[in-house]
Parts: structure tokens; C-alpha cells; sequence
């Protein structure tokens, strides 16, 4: 039985189906619709003054309609827009995390790493939006082809604990033929401080023992990267 159309002109079954966010989604595919479209799908439902269009858009609005910013919210950031609670945040999470992830799928030919852009390129579905600090190890076999990317440690804003020992413990285990080491800095700082240099060093010089080089330590931020490498400093 069709729905009855309610007599309030603001509610979106008495809108034209071209202007239905699903209905556009199915007659014209999903990229005719605009990003607070896409998120009126997921959260379904408004509320009694709004359309779930209009709550979109607030959402949208709120991070300047950058989908990059939206991504860096959580639960609690979301549910303090009028309107979400904590079930439709979830959902809006759920689908950032799907699309994250789908850029992280596993090319049947392994990235092979000839320099600091693909790196970065790598470590971009694991860092990106990162609010708080992580510390990664690329691992890659005798073609400096990337074995898998490993995270050793995390932390606060401001940095992270690393432990040299599980480093090369990690690298053993996968039996990888050197190790290049990536943390994030959210502040987007991209001068590596006196205890990153201490500690690339550090791993360095263990990897040199244990006839495991350490190609590289990136610094990686969402937009851009220093590469110690590529400054002269390995």
C-alpha cells in the first residue's frame, strides 16, 4: 500500500521523485547525488522540524563540507548536532570506515617502494585523519616490494611510545628484508623533533646489527609528509 502524503510541503515524500534523494540515487545513479544526499540515505529519517536532507546539510555544514573533516569526528563530536543521536552517528561512522577501507584493499601486484611518495601513498589509508599519534613500520621484501604495514604503538596529540625491541621483533617474525618507519604528527608539524632524530638513530643503528636496514622514517601528516631520507638524514 502507498504511503499517504502528508499535507507539510517540507516533508520529502511530497517531494518530485527527482528530488528524493533515493529515488534520485536509483533514476540517476549515485553520482548525481550530492554529498548531503548520499548522507540523507544513511540516516534515513529527519525529525518533526527538519528533513533528513536539512539535518545532512547541518551536518555537513558544521565541518565546512569537507568530507576529510567529517571523517575526523567521532560519536560524541556528531550527537552534539541537533537531530543525531547516537545510532545515526554510527551509521554516518560505519560509512566513512567502508570507504576507508575500500582504499586499503590488497592489489594482487604487491606496491613496490622507489621512493617517499609511495610511502606515503601506502600509509595513507591508516594515517589519514588520525586525531591522536601512531607509530607504523612498512614492512618489504628483497624487491622493496611492501610485505604489509604493521602498527607497533599509539598514543596521545602530542606523540607516542615506541619500542626498538618490537620493531625488529615484528620484521623477524614476517621475515622482511628492511623496515621503513612512518609516524603521524595531527598537528601537522612536518620538522621532526630532537626525539624523532634520537630515535631514528636509535633504530637505525639496530637495524644496521641485525643486517636489517631501515630504509626510511617518514613523518606523515594529511597534507604532506617529510621523509628523513629525502633531507639527507639516513
Amino acid at each position: 500500500m502507498p504511503r499517504k502524503k502528508s499535507e507539510n510541503p517540507k516533508v520529502i515524500i511530497n517531494w518530485h521523485d527527482d528530488d528524493k534523494p533515493r529515488e534520485k540515487f536509483m533514476n540517476k545513479g549515485r553520482a548525481a547525488c550530492s554529498d548531503a544526499e548520499l548522507m540523507a540515505i544513511l540516516i534515513r529519517a529527519g525529525t518533526t522540524h527538519m528533513t533528513a536532507v536539512d539535518l545532512a546539510k547541518s551536518i555537513m555544514t558544521s565541518v565546512g563540507n569537507n568530507i576529510n573533516e567529517l571523517a575526523k569526528l567521532n560519536v560524541r563530536d556528531l550527537t552534539r548536532i541537533k537531530g543525531i543521536g547516537e545510532a545515526k552517528a554510527l551509521t554516518i561512522l560505519a560509512a566513512l570506515e567502508l570507504g576507508r577501507r575500500r582504499s586499503d584493499i590488497v592489489r594482487d601486484k604487491k606496491r613496490k617502494i622507489n621512493g617517499s611518495q609511495p610511502v606515503y601513498e601506502a600509509m595513507r589509508p591508516y594515517l589519514m585523519d588520525k586525531t591522536h599519534e601512531e607509530f607504523w613500520i612498512l614492512l618489504l621484501n628483497r624487491g622493496n616490494c611492501v610485505m604489509r604495514a604493521v602498527q607497533v604503538s599509539v598514543g596521545g596529540i602530542s606523540g607516542t611510545a615506541t619500542d626498538i625491541k618490537m620493531i625488529f621483533k615484528i620484521a623477524l617474525d614476517h621475515m622482511a628484508s628492511s623496515v621503513i618507519l612512518v609516524h603521524n604528527h595531527p598537528s601537522g608539524q612536518l620538522v621532526p623533533s630532537m626525539a624523532d632524530r634520537l630515535l631514528t638513530s636509535q633504530i637505525k643503528e639496530a637495524g644496521r646489527l641485525l643486517d636489517l636496514p631501515v630504509l626510511d622514517h617518514m613523518i606523515f601528516t594529511d597534507d604532506g609528509y617529510y621523509s628523513f631520507l629525502d633531507s639527507g638524514e639516513m
